[in-house]
């Protein structure tokens, strides 16, 4: 129970505390976007993070993206936005690459 939060009478799983060390991973794939039920380490390398999101998604794992046997990240851009005053915790942003260059 030690570093999860609890929602007061509602039936959902508990939710795991971020740490300073640790970001939550979002996830935009196919028109879809989800976050990764646990969090990660906020300075993984890219490569990391793309193995993790591919094995979520092929598996299912990610809440709002279906299981997709086929995901591949490769060409995908890892973003990354420390906490702030707003935000408490890092945030790791995993989406396509923006046509344009932008």
């Amino acid at each position: 129970m030690e570093n999860e939060l609890f929602v007061a009478g509602a039936n959902v799983a508990p939710i795991p505390m971020i740490r300073a060390d640790e970001a939550r991973l979002n996830v935009t794939f196919a028109g879809q976007n989800g976050d990764l039920p646990d969090p990660v380490a906020f300075d993984a390398p890219d490569a990391d993070v793309k193995r993790w999101a591919t094995e979520a998604v092929r598996n299912g794992g990610i809440p709002g993206i279906g299981a997709n046997v086929g995901a591949s990240f490769d060409d995908f851009v890892v973003d990354r936005f420390p906490a702030t005053g707003d935000v408490t915790h890092n945030r790791l942003m995993l989406r396509p690459k923006t046509p344009f260059g932008c």
